[in-house]
């Protein structure tokens, strides 16, 4: 996956640990690294830290804005240990189970089950959390990093419906797999959606019901930035995601399902790098602060100065 083509990047959530966990991650994976920090001056959560960081080629985001969202298990990343693409995946995903093991909560033990020889769910000590599974190397290729939405609660049964949703308003999308719940799975109602996976922008997500007793649901700690060529791809994505009007602020909106989005044009991509002055990255950041949908030329101003 090179650099430019990935338009939708995960963007993480924390108090004060954002540099520390992309260090974390970044050493547990393959093919990753830091590529940039900024440090946003006087945000409405004092001095804000932004690092971008890639984790086995995808890119993340992550930002230090204090103590307001927590993360849960309402979005998680599956990780591919694919055997026709790494030599040892079993013992890669061990290995990768035993790191984010250290301090953290097992969700689903690492174990053999009807769908893969071998599979866990993980809550790192950050909480944040993964499904690491060995890939059965004989259906289509997935990437090593997927997110993945689990529909609980009064959404459970909406997976389906958000997966249509989403294709319908991005491009380059498709419906990957989907299985059904069985009858006797109680008390997940035969026909919802056990697991599916499906294409947004060339980018592979995964969706679940689950009707079990979860105390969680979305939540701003994990959204995901559409990066946007032009103003005019900013308002379709706006128009068509936003559902709760107080929740926009500063390119943040939410969708029907709870899911959250941050809409930013591309340009601010770089407005916000190393390249830019400490100045240009303050009256950005200021102007930023004073939307809720982006404005492309208001901020392109704000950069000139």
């Amino acid at each position: 996956m090179t650099e430019s083509k990935q338009i939708i990047v995960p963007h993480l959530w924390y108090d004060k640990e954002a540099k520390e966990a992309a260090d974390f991650y970044a050493s547990i994976f393959p093919d990753s690294k830091i590529t940039n920090v900024t440090t946003l001056k006087d945000t409405p959560s004092g001095d804000a830290d932004l690092i971008s960081f890639e984790l086995w080629g995808q890119k993340f985001m992550a930002i230090n804005a204090g103590p307001y969202f927590k993360f849960n298990p309402s979005v998680s990343f599956m990780v591919n240990f694919d055997p026709s693409r790494e030599a040892n995946a079993s013992e890669k995903l061990d290995e990768v189970w035993n790191k984010l093991s250290e301090d953290g909560t097992v969700l689903m033990p690492l174990d053999k089950y009807p769908f893969s020889e071998k599979y866990g769910w993980i809550q790192d000590k950050y909480g944040l959390t993964w499904q690491l599974i060995l890939t059965n190397p004989e259906g289509e290729e997935r990437p090593a990093i997927v997110p993945s939405l689990m529909f609980v609660g009064d959404n459970c049964g909406n997976a389906e419906e958000a997966i249509d949703f989403y294709l319908s308003i991005f491009t380059n999308s498709k419906q990957g797999q989907i299985v059904r719940y069985p009858q006797d799975m109680e008390p997940d109602k035969e026909g919802t959606v056990m697991f599916s996976d499906f294409m947004l922008e060339n980018q592979w997500f995964a969706a679940m019901d689950s009707a079990q007793d979860h105390n969680f649901s979305f939540n701003e700690a994990i959204s995901f930035m559409v990066y946007c060529d032009t103003q005019e791809e900013v308002d379709h994505y706006w128009d068509k995601l936003s559902a709760v009007s107080e929740s926009e602020q500063c390119g943040w909106l939410k969708d029907k399902f709870g899911v959250s989005w941050q809409i930013v044009p591309k340009e601010m991509e770089e407005m916000m790098s190393g390249n830019s002055t400490p100045e240009q990255i303050e009256r950005v950041s200021k102007a930023t602060l004073k939307m809720k949908k982006l404005d492309l030329a208001v901020l392109q101003k704000a950069y000139k100065g």
